[in-house]
């Protein structure tokens, strides 16, 4: 039996990796989402067709017309995490509510949203479990995914919220660490602040494994690594699989404040590293069929070719 899938925002970070997991499994027909342009022609092996493209914008409601028809499953990955308020609200709230308006007027038995643990505010977060604390957002957009969640929750579907994704083609997270550290010219020790964490591909498994699971599963999980990790180690493992240029200078945390007094922006991020962001849940990895991989040192260490190449443009 054949489970058909559409996938929003195939083609980004995460998507990619949701997109690229059902294609090595057998029995899934994918329909991929793009809004970059008209859609191409299915994509074709000797054993025929491997997936379809269709075009739809999340800002345009009228095109996700008929995206839905014969689907299975929705897994929506696609967001607008940049700036931009309306445009935030425009994509994230109002076109996941088309989204799933569509995916109910057509059937669809399952919605599986990419949400955010952000959506909870600024912390601190002791091994929270899902419904042990309301959504809280800090940011505009922050607002509008949380608002985006109430449509797909509404319908009977599953959110999945993640804290930090790292992995090739992560242009935020780790990236905006090194800018830290930059300013900081020194790693930080001394921080036992713990975060959640989860490796890009493994987080497309989890996404995947939703939609496919025994039981359709509803509500919110949290979906990172069981493992949490130490801001101090996070830092580490940063300067040194990167070889950045101040993995041998330390310093402590009051020192780190000093230095990063006259930067607002860098001060801000640097404090919501020092209070724990720790999002538990269990079920991600008995309920959907995968497995959470190695530590965060460990999976970082095989992206750090990438993270390289990248910071050296």
């Amino acid at each position: 039996m054949t489970t058909r899938i559409l996938i929003t925002g195939a083609t980004g970070f995460v998507g990619s990796r949701v997109a690229a997991a059902a294609r090595a499994t057998p029995g899934v027909s994918l329909r991929l989402m793009t809004h970059r342009t008209e859609p191409d022609a299915p994509a074709l092996t000797a054993d025929g067709p491997v997936f379809e493209t269709v075009y739809g914008d999340l800002a345009d409601p009228g095109t996700l017309r008929g995206s839905c028809e014969g689907i299975d499953a929705v897994i929506h990955c696609a967001s607008h995490v940049g700036s931009g308020e309306q445009t935030a609200r425009t994509v994230n709230d109002l076109g996941t509510r088309a989204l799933v308006d569509e995916a109910v007027r057509s059937g669809v038995g399952r919605i599986v949203q990419l949400s955010t643990a952000s959506v909870y505010g600024r912390g601190p977060f002791t091994a929270l479990l899902p419904g042990m604390a309301e959504p809280a957002p800090a940011s505009a957009v922050s607002l509008t995914r949380a608002a985006a969640e109430q449509h797909v929750l509404a319908a009977g579907g599953a959110v999945l919220r993640p804290h930090i994704v790292h992995g090739a083609g992560d242009r935020w997270a780790i990236p905006g660490l090194v800018a830290l550290l930059r300013y900081l010219s020194a790693g930080p020790v001394g921080c036992d602040a713990r975060h959640s964490m989860i490796d890009v591909a493994t987080l497309g498994r989890a996404l995947l494994g939703a939609a496919l699971a025994e039981k359709a599963p509803a509500g919110v999980y949290h979906v990172n690594h069981p493992e949490p990790v130490s801001c101090s180690e996070v830092l580490s493992t940063v300067l040194t699989e990167l070889s950045l240029p101040w993995a041998s200078t330390e310093i402590g945390m009051d020192e780190a404040r000093a230095r990063l007094a006259g930067v607002p922006y860098a001060k801000h991020h640097f404090e919501m590293l020092t209070v724990d962001h720790w999002f538990a849940d269990e079920r991600v990895w008995h309920d959907f069929g995968c497995e959470p991989g190695p530590d965060f040192r460990t999976s970082f260490a095989e992206h750090a070719p990438w993270y390289r190449q990248f910071l050296s443009r």
